[in-house]
């Protein structure tokens, strides 16, 4: 019986974290094609603790052992960080 409960936790978990990735893109639209700088600045307020509400689900989820994410190979990290810091020394 605990499984059952812990799968319907883990599919609403889920739920949320689909939703709350929706509901940032959708507020990140918003913002960019708003002309009031009043109303883009609201959508910014937003989007902002739409993102904190979506780190805090994620992290969650990753504490309970439902979303895995991989460390990143560090020798990997260092040839993007070059990469971008070459493009920015370009322009």
């Amino acid at each position: 019986m605990n499984t059952n409960i812990q799968m319907q936790d883990k599919e609403l978990f889920n739920d949320m974290l689909s939703s709350q990735k929706l509901i940032t893109d959708t507020y990140n639209t918003f913002a960019n094609e708003c002309s009031s700088p009043n109303v883009r600045n609201e959508f910014m307020r937003i989007l902002t603790e739409e993102h904190q509400i979506q780190a805090e689900v994620f992290d969650e989820m990753s504490k309970r052992g439902w979303y895995q994410t991989p460390s990143a190979d560090q020798q990997k990290v260092q040839q993007a960080k070059q990469k971008f810091q070459n493009m920015n020394q370009q322009q």
